[in-house]
């Protein structure tokens, strides 16, 4: 387990070197993670990735609701959030998949929650190649212009929880989390299943 943490992305360090006074990693000093606050339930690991792997790609879309139960004991009982956006899926992928996995736990978060879901709030006008084995940079620059914000309205001066299954170096997610703060939104923190650790050299076996 990792004792140093960011304290505005979780992300886990070796040490406090990379860490300011404040706690932040170089990569949110800079403002490149674009979203407030990350929280996750787990590290992306073990029996969690393997659920996440059979509802993902095994198509078992009835454990959106154990692992959706999961994703809100993540979620501290003292925040609050207007809405939840599930992280948007293009038209292409969630048709060769047939469901987008993210909006499946959106939902049971909400009924568990009762902060609403808006799914139709951004779309995912763009068709990225996967993002596994990519750099960080590489991964900012492949989700460039990959979201749109289509009704602003809904996102103006509310305080926004992104939902995911994982966060891996955050660039899907905090690419996502700047729009919707160019859109008005007060506040945009990320909600995931599972946190990968960057620290372990995973390449290929991450998927966000």
């Amino acid at each position: 387990m990792a004792e140093y943490f960011c304290s505005q992305c979780h992300a886990p360090f070796l040490n406090a070197n990379p860490l300011d006074e404040s706690g932040r990693c170089r990569l949110c000093r800079d403002g490149l993670g674009g979203f407030d606050n990350a929280l996750s339930y787990g590290e992306y690991d073990g029996n969690l990735r393997r659920l996440i792997h059979l509802f993902k790609y095994g198509n078992i879309e009835t454990l959106a609701t154990p692992l959706g139960v999961l994703l809100s004991r993540a979620l501290p009982r003292n925040t609050h959030f207007d809405l939840v956006i599930p992280m948007p899926m293009h038209w292409k992928r969630r048709w060769r998949r047939g469901f987008n996995q993210a909006q499946g736990l959106a939902r049971v978060l909400s009924k568990r929650t009762g902060i609403p879901v808006v799914s139709n709030a951004v779309q995912r006008r763009k068709s990225t190649p996967p993002q596994a084995g990519l750099t960080a940079a590489q991964r900012r620059l492949n989700m460039a212009g990959a979201f749109q914000v289509k009704r602003r309205h809904l996102i103006d001066g509310r305080r926004v929880l992104l939902v995911d299954d994982v966060l891996t170096t955050g660039a899907t997610a905090g690419t996502c989390a700047a729009v919707l703060r160019r859109a008005g939104a007060r506040e945009v923190s990320v909600l995931t299943l599972a946190r990968a650790d960057r620290r372990r050299g995973f390449t290929g076996r991450l998927i966000a």
